[in-house]
């Protein structure tokens, strides 16, 4: 199959997966969850949602559970909404890049500080010495 083909099913998957977490999954554990991308295999069989969750580590272990329960749901919605000859068995996965950013953002933010600090004394200094 084209790769090209299997590209467009997989942005169109993404939308339609955020879609029903957003609009059409009543349950509650279920809170601050973002679709990053999904990935079928060549023949269109089998996908991974991956996933981002925001929130505590409770809030996340049972939006975790959530999502592993409403995945036959959501199956077949997608079934529904895309005209496939097999619709992907799903599976998720939990996507670290938005965590491990803002990570990274948050020691640039440090090192970031740290410069301003050590700066701080030698302007202090400069502007001493021309007075």
């Amino acid at each position: 199959m084209s790769q090209l083909r299997v590209e467009k099913v997989q942005e169109l998957m993404k939308q339609e997966i955020s879609e029903i977490i957003l609009r059409e999954l009543k349950d509650p554990r279920i809170g601050f969850v973002t679709v990053t991308s999904v990935e079928c295999t060549g023949d269109l069989r089998e996908a991974k949602i991956y996933v981002s969750l925001m929130g505590s580590e409770q809030q996340v272990k049972d939006c975790w559970a959530g999502l592993q329960s409403s995945l036959g749901f959501i199956r077949r919605e997608i079934g529904k909404r895309i005209r496939l000859r097999f619709t992907p068995e799903l599976s998720f996965a939990v996507d670290k890049s938005l965590d491990y950013s803002a990570h990274i953002q948050e020691l640039l933010l440090k090192i970031e500080a740290e410069d301003k600090a050590k700066k701080a004394p030698e302007t202090d200094n400069v502007k001493k010495e021309e007075h």
